[in-house]
């Protein structure tokens, strides 16, 4: 509960700052309203695939932003805040972004993929990301992000850096890139890769206990090609490969895994 207070905290501070700061004209509103088909594996190191229809949503308004995952980075938050939720920016430069995110992790359901029966929940928490953003150059920028379980229901704490590159951009077509590493806490991996003693009869799987370690590297791209003021069209792909105690898993059943999204949006 103390990293939930701190959290709490840094939000009022930031916005009793920006309070404090010389009125300015009010900045307009921004949003996004659009859905997309995305194909992944059931969970990660899962051979069999889902895939589903993703509704996206995302509201910009000053510094505040909300958003569905992957939505964000439509309406120019960053890749930093692609997991979606609500957001704020302490320092928000050309240059430098830093910032905290609150967002609802629903966790696992043992019964979401089959060989995940018989093993405990993950229960939905509350989870707080602090990220920050450096631009290299225009194009190239790299970043880190840190997320907490901030509700205790064993989520625990994953860490990540990324690195991301726009290559090519014109007025009707931009493509960008990105390559990244991440790890996680004993407890955050333990929940998600673990097997407990009192679940071998159940799942049938070996017992394992994970500890704290590399989580997976991954790399992908993606493109936003607008066709007309308001409307876009994306698509992205990426492929990653787990890493660590991760890989060592009875529940991973392929270490490489990949995914595609195509989507369409509308933006004011």
């Amino acid at each position: 509960m103390k990293v939930a207070l701190i959290t709490a905290l840094a939000l009022v501070g930031a916005t009793s700052v920006r309070a404090q700061q010389p009125e300015v004209e009010s900045p307009s509103a921004r949003y996004l309203l659009g859905a997309a088909v995305v194909s992944q594996p059931e969970y990660d190191g899962a051979a069999r695939r889902e895939t589903k229809l993703k509704p996206l949503w995302a509201l910009k308004f000053g510094r505040v932003r909300f958003s569905t995952s992957g939505a964000g980075s439509l309406l120019g938050f960053g890749q930093e805040e692609s997991a979606g939720g609500a957001s704020t920016s302490f320092i928000d430069t050309d240059k430098l972004r830093v910032g905290v995110s609150l967002r609802v992790d629903s966790g696992r359901s043992s019964g979401d993929a089959s060989t995940t029966q018989g093993l405990p929940d993950v229960r939905r928490t509350l989870r707080a990301r602090f990220y920050t953003n450096y631009s290299l150059t225009k194009d190239l920028n790299i970043g880190a992000t840190l997320s907490q379980d901030l509700l205790g229901h064993h989520g625990g704490m994953t860490l990540g850096t990324d690195l991301g590159w726009r290559f090519y951009k014109s007025k009707t077509l931009e493509w960008t890139s990105g390559i990244g590493i991440s790890a996680g806490s004993a407890q955050n991996l333990n929940s998600y890769f673990g097997v407990p003693e009192s679940a071998v009869a159940a799942s049938g799987k070996r017992a394992y206990e994970p500890g704290a370690g590399l989580r997976d590297v991954h790399m992908g791209v993606g493109f936003i090609r607008p066709i007309t003021k308001h409307w876009l069209v994306y698509g992205n792909a990426g492929v990653s490969r787990l890493l660590g105690p991760v890989a060592d898993s009875p529940l991973v059943e392929k270490r490489t895994g990949s995914s595609v999204g195509i989507g369409l949006a509308w933006r004011n």
